[in-house]
């Protein structure tokens, strides 16, 4: 029997001894390898500025703050996505407004979407899931129409002048969609690199924007280092560079900064991200061959005018339920083979239900949550772990139909 683990990170060489440059460096926290990891980001992107933080989530609830999101604010999100994508509504005191998804599908059913826009409405975030670009033509098609409801509260909302649309792409950094790269897409994206993401730095995020020109790059950048860094003037990469101590803290803000240490790790990914993703493809392009006659909803990566960076595969068992994916999942694992599931909707969450949300209310996340599993596909993977794979679910599958 083989053991296939489920997304382990592709860490080699390379980062072991940028990491290790790092730490003989005498310089481990935010700075100039933070500096040009954001570089490289933002010129991947081609988005100019980006800004690295300790995770998507710190990344996402910084640019609400930022735009000045707070009570009695609405933010539209789908109902299908991990916690970290709503708590951060929660968190700058907004009020969360859930969609359901659209049959068939993992995406927020965008007429639904369209109607729950009012004058609350702030925020739209739609959820890249698997590294899928969503359909932003649709989405911002929804926020020109319902453009007469806004109502700005503070200068950056008055400066956008319309519902921002901040994506939630914690999945699908390097993915493109009409030939544009993830992050020149919404007014804002979060990314995530964490340990299980395509690439990584063990822990940490960035934000990006495409609003060159609308806003100050200067001033917004600023705003993400003051509100990640206790509100102070000054981080230490800048006090060093002056050999000034002198600083001042204009708000009692927050600390979510990303360590030089963690960025060395990105900019090795940096060098061979491109191969990775391309790995990523190949292992898809085995896995949709040999599932194709099977009675299954599979996720298009590829298109003609889109292309994911690959980074997770989906099954659905279509017609079967919770209790056939369950043990589906079990039979997987005792033969060596890892799988999970993405996600539980958020209304079937204790902290989402204790909030007065009700799966009930959201039949077609549920019904794509049900008969869900995702199978381990990875850059580190090797031609035998996916034949394995792909032999192991065939059997498994054989037996249980």
């Amino acid at each position: 029997m083989m053991n296939v683990p489920f997304s382990p990170p592709d860490i080699g060489k390379d980062e072991i001894e940028a990491v290790k440059e790092v730490l003989e460096s005498g310089w481990i926290t935010t700075g100039p390898k933070t500096k040009l990891f954001e570089k490289k980001i933002g010129e991947y992107c081609h988005t100019g500025q980006a800004v690295c933080l300790s995770s998507q989530t710190s990344c996402a609830e910084m640019t609400l703050r930022i735009l000045g999101v707070g009570p009695q604010d609405e933010v539209i999100l789908p109902a299908y996505t991990y916690t970290a994508t709503c708590s951060v509504i929660y968190h700058v005191g907004a009020k969360p407004v859930m969609i359901d998804c659209k049959p068939g599908t993992f995406e927020m059913d965008y007429d639904k979407m369209e109607a729950a826009i009012n004058e609350h409405t702030k925020v739209i975030i739609p959820v890249d899931l698997a590294g899928i670009v969503c359909d932003y033509d649709r989405i911002f098609e929804a926020v020109r129409n319902q453009r007469d409801k806004f109502r700005p509260r503070g200068k950056m909302q008055e400066l956008i002048g319309r519902v921002v649309v901040m994506a939630d792409s914690a999945h699908s950094f390097g993915a493109r969609w009409h030939g544009k790269m993830c992050g020149e897409i919404a007014d804002f994206t979060n990314f995530s690199f964490h340990a299980v993401k395509n690439m990584t730095t063990a822990e940490g995020g960035a934000a990006v924007h495409r609003l060159r020109g609308r806003i100050d790059e200067e001033k917004i950048y600023k705003q993400y280092m003051l509100w990640s860094l206790h509100g102070q003037t000054k981080d230490a990469f800048s006090k060093e560079k002056l050999a000034s101590w002198e600083y001042d803290v204009v708000n009692t803000q927050y600390k979510c900064n990303m360590p030089d240490v963690l960025a060395a790790i990105g900019l090795a990914q940096f060098a061979r991200y491109e191969q990775m993703l391309d790995r990523r493809h190949e292992l898809i392009k085995r896995y949709d061959e040999a599932f194709k006659d099977l009675d299954l909803q599979l996720l298009e990566h590829t298109g003609e005018d889109h292309r994911s960076n690959g980074h997770l595969y989906f099954v659905r068992f279509l017609g079967k339920d919770a209790e056939f994916r369950n043990e589906f999942y079990n039979r997987m694992a005792e033969r060596g083979v890892m799988c999970n599931v993405h996600f539980k909707p958020l209304p079937m969450l204790s902290a989402y239900k204790n909030k007065g949300f009700d799966i009930l209310d959201y039949p077609y996340a549920y019904n794509m949550h049900k008969n869900q599993l995702t199978l381990p596909m990875n850059s580190t993977m090797t031609d035998e772990e996916a034949e394995y794979v792909i032999e192991t679910f065939k059997k498994v599958y054989d037996s249980m139909i």
